[in-house]
């Protein structure tokens, strides 16, 4: 039977991830990259597909799980009829290798347990040669298939049906290691990893990283925990922020809306640069800017959305056949079409993120700066083409107003970048775009009769993107108009009990896909944000507790919930989830007048600018 996507636990080593189930089995792992290809991917189809599982022989067995504090390293308590067993599985971080390593522990009484592993290497295709060249005292386990190989170490397996597995006992006291380790097939085994080294110096490392997190008091464990997430998501070698850590788990169980998401969008990881720079992460704010300077070097004109970890630029995508999907959800895809479309947004964001990131004092070299002005030079050349939007319809192009308002916002960190940091550029020219993009969504991308901003300029349609507004300062929250759409977007768009959030409706099939969607955390998440900047407090804080109560038992979310079930659906963890989250948090510490605003707050002026509320002091309890 398939686990719900709420079920599984993510461990990292900040170059992959892989997925725990709540039975104690990796389902998802792809070596050595988060977009590699798989070697368990049970979790698209079903055990065959490979898996890794350890768990009691005892069918009755419960289990609680929890993350060491402000760590990655994932802590599983087993309770049997005969005893408890604590198993910790982690992925080492800082050594440069690819291992997952899986402790049993014995708490109390004695305990059977049962190892399964089965290794399917290029996403299933390929079965490997597997052979056993350890000693008795010492058994090993090798399997290679083309490029890849793993070593397995810890016990001897014996092998059935192209799976290998173990039963053991353990007693209290005791500890049993397992370990896994892939390395490219044409180079030697590496040394088996010292589990209590690792362990130990892994959880400092998660700890030592978090210990720099500065949160307020609204929603700190929450805020905590999705800012680590974000930081699992980002690649260590080259700081690229992938959107999630999977590929195909459904928006809508059934059907094909199941997407590639291990790659680096700009928006998300613009969005994700900004939650850690709201939050003292400085460092990571250089990283992200070396990664930008390097993936779209060249012709501002090649732009792309997303890009590889690397900055890869070639994506195509393809369907993996082998694969039944995850809850019978197919195509299965792996790379993404969508990296080959238009979205004007995109520049908005990166441009608004490192003008963050300058607010914060990243110091900006000629390299940096001359990118940003060859970036507003495209954007004046183009700042009129209609594009596929942030939800990257497949559709025609359009004139999207939530497109529209971040190229407003492009022209205007441009402007502020002159006016407030003394660079130079093109600052009357910039300037006078910028009233232009604001007069033109003032005229076509807001419904007077409705007295609401709308999805696009050829619809009368709302679209919750446009709670995006206030925040990039294009409008105050408690404009009129803006009022009138948050009217709009909850008469159209909020569903269930708890009145959580649709991107747009689905119904009129103009976005180029058959099916609907759920509730997608992130628009939710902004509407939180909007009543909170706004004045509605109160409803701010409800729709918050609901939503970080959809957070499962690890604090993990993925990109929608099921509001009849409140299972999670779409990739996971999601990133913009998490970030858009951290966001909301903010947002209600802001309101309850207890910390310093976002770095990414800034508010519109009267003249049609805006202005930063940063470093306007931190109200008392604003910090810890």
């Amino acid at each position: 039977m398939t686990m719900g996507i709420e079920d599984y636990a993510l461990i990292g080593d900040c170059h992959t991830a892989a997925l725990v189930g709540r039975n104690g089995s990796i389902d998802w792992l792809c070596l050595p990259r988060f977009d590699s290809a798989s070697t368990f991917a049970a979790l698209l189809g079903d055990d065959e597909d490979g898996r890794w599982i350890v768990h009691p022989s005892d069918a009755g067995a419960t289990a609680t799980r929890a993350y060491a504090d402000d760590s990655l390293v994932l802590v599983t308590t087993w309770t049997t009829g005969s005893g408890v067993v604590e198993v910790t599985d982690f992925m080492p971080v800082g050594d440069r290798r690819a291992d997952v390593v899986r402790r049993v522990r014995g708490i109390s009484g004695s305990v059977g347990m049962r190892q399964e592993i089965r290794i399917r290497f290029d996403y299933a295709t390929a079965l490997p040669w597997v052979r056993q060249v350890g000693h008795d005292d010492e058994p090993v386990l090798v399997a290679t298939a083309g490029p890849d190989s793993v070593v397995v170490r810890g016990l001897e397996l014996t092998a059935t049906h192209h799976r290998h597995e173990s039963h053991f006992t353990v007693a209290a006291g005791e500890s049993v290691d397992l370990s896994m380790t892939w390395y490219p097939s044409h180079r030697e085994p590496p040394a088996a990893p010292d589990v209590d080294q690792t362990l130990a110096t892994t959880t400092k490392w998660w700890q030592d990283w978090a210990s720099n997190c500065v949160t307020g008091e609204a929603y700190r464990t929450a805020t905590r925990r999705s800012l680590l997430m974000l930081r699992a998501l980002t690649h260590d070698d080259t700081a690229g922020i992938v959107a999630a850590a999977t590929t195909s788990l459904p928006e809508g169980l059934g059907g094909e809306r199941n997407w590639d998401y291990r790659y680096v969008w700009l928006r998300d990881a613009s969005l994700t640069l900004a939650a850690l720079i709201a939050h003292g992460y400085g460092e990571e704010a250089k990283a992200w800017r070396g990664w930008l300077l390097r993936a779209i070097a060249g012709d501002p004109a090649d732009i792309q959305i997303m890009y590889g970890i690397a900055g890869e630029r070639y994506l195509p995508e393809r369907s993996l056949d082998q694969f039944s999907g995850y809850a019978d959800s197919t195509p299965v895809r792996v790379g993404n079409g969508a990296y080959t479309q238009y979205q004007g947004d995109v520049f908005g964001e990166v441009l608004a993120a490192l003008h963050d990131a300058r607010e914060l004092g990243v110091e900006e070299n000629a390299d940096s700066w001359a990118l940003q002005r060859a970036l507003l030079g495209f954007v004046e050349q183009h700042w009129k083409d209609a594009d596929n939007g942030i939800w990257e319809m497949r559709g025609p192009r359009r004139h999207f107003t939530h497109s529209r308002a971040m190229i407003w916002a492009a022209f205007d960190r441009g402007v502020a970048a002159v006016e407030e940091f003394g660079l130079e550029g093109r600052v009357s020219r910039w300037r006078k775009l910028r009233d232009e993009v604001r007069a033109e969504i003032e005229e076509h991308g807001y419904d007077a009769e409705r007295n609401s901003f709308r999805q696009h300029y050829d619809t009368d349609e709302v679209d919750a993107s446009l709670l995006v507004l206030p925040q990039i300062g294009f409008c105050k929250a408690d404009d009129p108009r803006m009022l009138g759409t948050v009217q709009a977007i909850e008469e159209d768009l909020r569903v269930g009990e708890d009145g959580l959030v649709l991107r747009y409706r689905t119904s009129s099939g103009f976005d180029g896909l058959t099916g609907t969607e759920h509730p997608f955390l992130a628009c939710s998440f902004w509407l939180v944000e909007q009543y909170a900047a706004s004045g509605r407090l109160e409803d701010a804080e409800r729709l918050m507790d609901v939503l970080v109560g959809y957070a499962n038992d690890v604090g993990m979310l993925s990109e929608e919930i099921d509001i009849s079930t409140g299972a999670h659906i779409g990739n996971t963890p999601q990133a913009l989830s998490h970030l858009t989250l951290v966001s909301a948090a903010d947002a209600i510490e802001v309101a309850r007048g207890r910390a310093r605003t976002s770095m990414r707050t800034r508010v519109a002026q009267s003249d049609g600018s805006t202005r930063s509320l940063t470093g306007e002091g931190t109200k008392a309890g604003g910090t810890a």
